[in-house]
């Protein structure tokens, strides 16, 4: 005898949406991170899943969950003005739309991350950075992520003293193994490339001290030779 089918709960659904887009959003961090610079794409897509649906339920947040859902394969393919823009046609908000619609949600600020990172792929560098800048959420490394962008804007637009700064206080926003060493690191050489040598020594000595088995703790002294002499 058959057994009956079990109803799947909208719980359920909305879990395998998330893990979905976990993926998805992995698979596309290892296939471009040779491309775009590593603070724009460092989303943590395991602690975004985790974040979405522990800190808040509430109806606009999950509408706001559900559209990103939509959204994001779009944005995974790297077809970032589609992303940004959406589909209205079909019923599929872009990312431009969720912010607008439903940006006081935590889904909605995550959107906005991604639509930074989608502006930033497009060198629309000041669009970028009023998103980034914009960015309001309580999650660390969200919020890391969302500094270490607008430093990335500021590096590629050749501000590299605000870009350092911004890089060190994406560092302080999360001192884990996970982020601060790569902000820490690029926040050396940009004040390097600013003329203050002196203090991305001092930034690289903290890097190696507080991240002594960071593959980029291991490439500080050949930034400290090199900034010393």
């Amino acid at each position: 005898m058959l057994k009956p089918q079990k109803k799947i709960s909208r719980r359920e659904i909305k879990e395998d949406k998330l893990i979905t887009t976990y993926f998805n959003a992995r698979g596309w961090v290892e296939k471009n991170s040779k491309n775009i610079t590593y603070a724009v794409i460092g989303l943590i897509a395991a602690a975004v899943v985790i974040f979405l649906w522990t800190e808040n339920r509430a109806e606009s947040n999950e509408k706001a969950t559900a559209a990103l859902a939509r959204i994001i394969p779009y944005y995974d393919q790297g077809n970032y003005n589609l992303a940004v823009a959406g589909i209205p046609q079909e019923g599929i908000m872009g990312l431009q739309a969720i912010v607008n619609e439903e940006g006081s949600t935590n889904a909605g600020q995550l959107a906005k991350l991604y639509l930074a990172n989608s502006y930033y792929a497009l060198k629309e560098y000041d669009k970028a950075l009023e998103c980034y800048d914009d960015i309001s959420i309580s999650d660390k490394m969200i919020t890391s992520s969302a500094i270490a962008g607008a430093a990335a804007c500021y590096e590629v637009k050749g501000s590299f003293d605000k870009a350092a700064s911004y890089y060190e206080k994406a560092a302080s926003k999360n001192m884990t193994n996970v982020q601060a060493p790569h902000n820490l690191q690029r926040a050396a050489i940009n004040y390097a490339a600013a003329g203050k040598k002196d203090k991305a020594v001092e930034i690289l000595q903290i890097l190696k001290k507080e991240f002594p088995a960071s593959p980029y703790a291991r490439e500080a002294d050949r930034f400290i030779a090199e900034f010393s002499s």
